[in-house]
C-alpha cells in the first residue's frame, strides 16, 4: 500500500523524459570528445558529466519528495544566497574566454549564474503569489522588475549576456502567468526596442558580443573570424542529412572544426552524427518534458506551485529555442547551454533541481495542508493563474 502511494506521486512521463535526455546527453558528450584517427579517448568529460548527473539525480529525488512550499517561507534567504554567490564570483571568480563566471572548487568550477535561474524562479514565484494572481498595478510590475533587476545586472556584468536573457524571459513568462495586464507589455516592448537600438549605437557590449550580432545579421561578413563557429555548425548539421554519419564518425566534430562541440554546439554534433532522425528524437523528448511541465502548472494545488512550474517551463523553452536556433543560424550565437545535453555540472544540477521541483508540485497536486496552514502561507488552496478565481 505504501509503495502504491509513492508510485502515484511520481510523474513517470516527466521522469522518463528527464532520464532519457540525461542518457542522450551523456552519449553525445562521449561521442563529441573523442580524438580523431583512433587516438587516445578523451573520456574525462564523459566521466565528469556522469558524476554530475548521478549527484543531480539524487538531488532531484530529494527535492521531488520534499514539500516545494517550504521554499516560499524562506524566500529572503533564497534571494540572499542568489545575490551572495553572484557577488562572490565577481571577487574570486575564474576568468575564462573573457568572462568571469566560475568559482573554482578543485574538481569542478561552480557557475552561480546557472543556479540564479532556479533561485530566481523560486523567489519571484513567492513574490508574485503574494499578489494572488492580480497584477493590475504599475507599482506591482515595477516591484517585480526591481526583484529581478539586480540579479540580471550582476549576471550581465560577468559578462553573461545569454543567462541574462534567460532571466528576462523567465520574468516575462512568470508575469504573464501571474495575471499581468497585456497592456503593460507595450511599454516593456518599447524599452526593449530602445535597448536594442542603444546596443548598436553605443559601446555597451564587448567586441566579441558585437561581432556575434553582426555575424547573425550578415553570416558572410567574417567566415574565418567571428562567423567561423556558425559556419562550421551549419556545415555539421547539414551534412548529417536524414540519419547522420554515425556516432563518433562526424568529420566536423572529430576533426575539431566544430568549436565548443560538447557544450554550446552539442546540437550540431547530433545533427551531424545522428541526422534529422536524431534531432526528432531529441525534440520529442523535449516536447514530453515541456508538455508535462505545463500540465503540472495547470494542475498545481496553489498559485505558487503554478508559477514555479511555469517559470521552469519558460526557462527550458527559451534555452531550447535559442540554443538550437543559434546552431542553424536563426538566432545569435550565445553561451546558452542546451538543457540536459550540454556538458557542465552547474547546468546539469540546475536542470535536475528544476525537474525535482516539478515532481514535488505534481506529487502534491491533490494534497494541501490544513486550512490554518493555507491561510498562514498567503497562497490559498486551489489558486489558479487568473485574477481571483478559485479552483
Amino acid at each position: 500500500m505504501e509503495a502504491e502511494r509513492i508510485l502515484r506521486r511520481i510523474d513517470f512521463p516527466l521522469l522518463g523524459a528527464v532520464l532519457g535526455l540525461c542518457v542522450y546527453g551523456l552519449v553525445m558528450i562521449y561521442s563529441a570528445t573523442q580524438e580523431a584517427g583512433g587516438g587516445a579517448q578523451m573520456t574525462v568529460f564523459f566521466r565528469k558529466q556522469l558524476l554530475f548527473i548521478l549527484v543531480g539525480v539524487v538531488m532531484m529525488i530529494i527535492i521531488g519528495f520534499a514539500d516545494y512550499n517550504w521554499f516560499s517561507h524562506y524566500m529572503p534567504y533564497v534571494y540572499g544566497v542568489n545575490v551572495l554567490l553572484l557577488i562572490v564570483v565577481e571577487v574570486v571568480g575564474k576568468t575564462t574566454g573573457g568572462a568571469q563566471r566560475w568559482i573554482p572548487l578543485g574538481f569542478f568550477s561552480l557557475q552561480p549564474s546557472e543556479f540564479a535561474k532556479v533561485f530566481l524562479i523560486v523567489s519571484l514565484a513567492t513574490f508574485l503569489a503574494s499578489r494572488k494572481g492580480v497584477m493590475d498595478s504599475p507599482r506591482d510590475v515595477l516591484l517585480a522588475f526591481a526583484h529581478v533587476g539586480g540579479i540580471i545586472i550582476l549576471v550581465a556584468i560577468q559578462p553573461d549576456l545569454g543567462t541574462a536573457l534567460v532571466l528576462v524571459a523567465i520574468l516575462m513568462g512568470m508575469l504573464l502567468l501571474a495575471g499581468m495586464r497585456l497592456l503593460y507589455f507595450v511599454p516593456i516592448i518599447l524599452v526593449g526596442v530602445l535597448l536594442i537600438g542603444a546596443v548598436f549605437t553605443f559601446p555597451i557590449l564587448h567586441s566579441y558580443q558585437m561581432d556575434r550580432l553582426v555575424v547573425f545579421i550578415n553570416p558572410e561578413v567574417d567566415p574565418m573570424g567571428a562567423g567561423y563557429n556558425l559556419q562550421q555548425s551549419k556545415i555539421a548539421v547539414g551534412s548529417g542529412q536524414m540519419t547522420g554519419k554515425g556516432l563518433m564518425s562526424g568529420t566536423q566534430t572529430n576533426l575539431h572544426f566544430l568549436p565548443a562541440r560538447h557544450t554550446d554546439f552539442i546540437f550540431s554534433v547530433i545533427g551531424e552524427e545522428l541526422g534529422f532522425a536524431g534531432a526528432v528524437v531529441l525534440l520529442t523528448l523535449y516536447l514530453i518534458l515541456l508538455t508535462r511541465g505545463l500540465r503540472i502548472a495547470s494542475g498545481a494545488r496553489n498559485l505558487y506551485g503554478a508559477l514555479v512550474a511555469g517559470g521552469i517551463v519558460t526557462m527550458w523553452l527559451f534555452q531550447i529555442l535559442v540554443n538550437i536556433g543559434m546552431t542553424i543560424g536563426i538566432m545569435p550565437v550565445t553561451g546558452i547551454p542546451l538543457p540536459f545535453m550540454s556538458y557542465g555540472g552547474s547546468a546539469a544540477w540546475t536542470n535536475l533541481l528544476s525537474a525535482g521541483l516539478l515532481m514535488s508540485i505534481y506529487s502534491r497536486r491533490h494534497k494541501w495542508g490544513s486550512e490554518a496552514q493555507v491561510r498562514a502561507s498567503g497562497l490559498g488552496p486551489g489558486a489558479v493563474v487568473s485574477k481571483g478565481r478559485a479552483g
